[in-house]
């Protein structure tokens, strides 16, 4: 045993970057709702970069340390504590055994991400450790840390790097850029100036496998039901309800809406930090900017792995 859970937060789970290529058994890639965050979060401990991390959503949880470890919390500010002195986010700091670790509640955005040194030790389930709520598989038995669970770390072959420091992240939840849908002309010039010019809030309803938006009507030219086909993470569906829906990470892998837009691969992290209550606008923009977007974003995690 290297930690216990004194009280696991609101939902607390085990995740890494995600099980990929199994969209076809009807499992999305789950894994952490802001993969940004928890890449730098391991980076900044020299771990492999698919290490897996713990997840927190608005209310963080506490552990005690069984062992000595060396921690890094990275995402959104919970006011983390290291028995009572305040723990600064996105630095390689030490744990003693003993020691108690506690989250509060978020100061600005959903998710803040608890990696170790060496990460942690659960059982692999189609090439990844993430926990997939909705089919119970992966993680921590398949669900959320409970009081008393008992989680081992792993040994440190696989560090790889020295500690990183004085790195920043922007989470900002402002703006969430996207680019057209499969289905974009389903939807006239109109309904495509309100859906980028008009503010969004996310609702109470929101969930893991889905960010529902409130806020404004969304209306198709044509129909609100297609064909099932596949659905990508990040895609806008418009119901019959006309309120959008941003498919997360445990979102169903095939659906019947049409698709307006969908979040760029630049942004997910983003969307990863929404929380029910926040407000926030669309802003569209072309495949080709998309793509420089993410060429940076990758060229910054490159620098880090690199220690530049």
């Amino acid at each position: 045993m290297s930690m216990s859970v004194i009280s696991p937060g609101l939902q607390s789970t085990i995740q890494d970057l995600g099980r990929y290529e199994n969209s076809h058994f009807g499992i999305s890639v789950s894994g952490a709702a802001d993969m940004l965050s928890i890449r730098i979060g391991n980076l900044i401990l020299g771990n492999e970069i698919m290490a897996a991390a713990i997840e927190m959503t608005i209310v963080g949880g506490n552990f005690k340390f069984h062992i000595n470890s060396y921690i890094a919390i990275s995402g959104s500010d919970f006011d983390a504590t290291l028995d009572g002195e305040s723990v600064p986010n996105l630095k390689a700091i030490k744990v003693l055994k003993g020691q108690v670790l506690t989250f509060g509640k978020t100061k600005n955005g959903a998710r803040t991400y608890l990696c170790i040194r060496g990460g942690f030790k659960v059982d692999n389930y189609l090439s990844s450790k993430s926990t997939h709520l909705v089919s119970s598989i992966g993680g921590y038995l398949g669900r959320a840390l409970m009081k008393g669970d008992k989680i081992k770390f792993n040994n440190l072959d696989n560090i790889r790097k020295p500690f990183l420091s004085n790195k920043s992240l922007d989470l900002n939840t402002d703006i969430i850029r996207v680019s057209r849908g499969l289905q974009d002309y389903y939807f006239n010039e109109k309904t495509w100036e309100i859906f980028i010019s008009k503010l969004f809030t996310v609702s109470n309803l929101s969930s893991r496998m889905g960010l529902r938006l409130t806020g404004n009507t969304i209306r198709t030219e044509i129909t609100n039901e297609i064909i099932t086909e596949g659905v990508p993470l990040g895609a806008i569906q418009v119901p019959g309800s006309g309120e959008p829906i941003i498919s997360f990470v445990e979102h169903q892998t095939t659906g019947g809406y049409p698709k307006i837009a969908n979040i760029i691969s630049a942004d997910l992290h983003r969307a990863g930090q929404l929380k029910p209550g926040d407000q926030f606008q669309f802003k569209l923009v072309s495949i080709e900017e998309a793509e420089i977007l993410r060429l940076e974003q990758e060229s910054y995690i490159e620098s880090l792995i690199n220690n530049e």
